[in-house]
């Protein structure tokens, strides 16, 4: 496990630092962002994406199952002096969002969802006409699509496309290397929600959603901060070959309307 799934401060604001450098600029390419408009994350964690939007007057609120997650949140967002409404609970069940939003953010949740037509159908509700959603996912054959890194186990930790295994395996290899059996079900359970992009694209048109962009990255934008990495996009035409495109792709960004 990385220092950074355990200093949540230091992944907080690594999120801001990614957020502010691409996610904001790329929403903003095609749709407007500015004081008072209304964003929503799904997934947010302790909140770090939604950080840059609060800063320049944006109305955000951010949504996440983890009670834990949405109190770091309220706390970081008052030490950074920044406000942002943050609710605990399953998006899919929630009550207490009564309006719809110009921008919902989606990151790095769709991987760890079951059900994505309901996800995908419940975020379409939440959209205004005009509004735009923000989603990024790791294509699931790409080298750590299977989020191996939060292993506590070094080598497990650094393990490429371990989580290619067929699920017996792949849960034999992590119980043989000393996994905790909290770590253990996280892992499987990202096994059995596993997305690939030509599955997310099936999903779009039955929930009425259309592709405005989509920026597949060989080298994740969010790995400058973590890495020291620069961010590359996949080739253009490696992007346009489906199942290939999968291996090469460690973050897919769409924006949908």
């Amino acid at each position: 496990m990385q220092k950074r799934h355990q200093d949540r401060n230091t992944y907080f604001n690594e999120l801001a630092v990614t957020s502010e450098a691409c996610f904001l600029p790329y929403i903003r390419q095609w749709h407007v962002v500015e004081n008072g408009t209304d964003v929503l994350e799904v997934g947010c964690g302790e909140g770090g994406n939604l950080l840059p939007f609060a800063r320049m007057g944006c109305h955000v609120t951010g949504v996440d199952l983890s009670v834990r997650r949405i109190e770091e949140a309220r706390s970081f967002f008052g030490q950074a002096g920044a406000k942002g409404e943050f609710i605990a609970g399953d998006i899919l069940e929630v009550s207490g969002l009564e309006h719809r939003f110009d921008v919902i953010l989606c990151h790095d949740v769709l991987e760890h969802v079951a059900d994505k037509n309901r996800l995908l159908l419940r975020l379409a509700g939440f959209l205004k006409t005009d509004g735009i959603l923000f989603m990024a996912f790791p294509a699931w054959q790409m080298p750590f699509g299977g989020h191996q890194q939060i292993s506590r186990n070094r080598i497990l930790a650094h393990l490429p496309f371990i989580h290619l295994l067929p699920l017996p395996l792949y849960e034999g290899v992590l119980r043989l290397f000393g996994e905790d059996a909290k770590t253990i079900r996280e892992l499987l359970s990202i096994w059995r929600c596993r997305v690939t992009i030509e599955q997310f694209e099936s999903l779009l048109q039955p929930v009425g959603l259309t592709v405005v962009d989509r920026q597949l990255w060989l080298i994740n934008p969010h790995y400058e901060v973590k890495f020291r990495l620069t961010p590359r996009r996949l080739h253009a035409l490696l992007s346009a070959i489906p199942r290939v495109r999968n291996f090469l792709s460690s973050s897919c960004f769409y924006l949908l309307k």
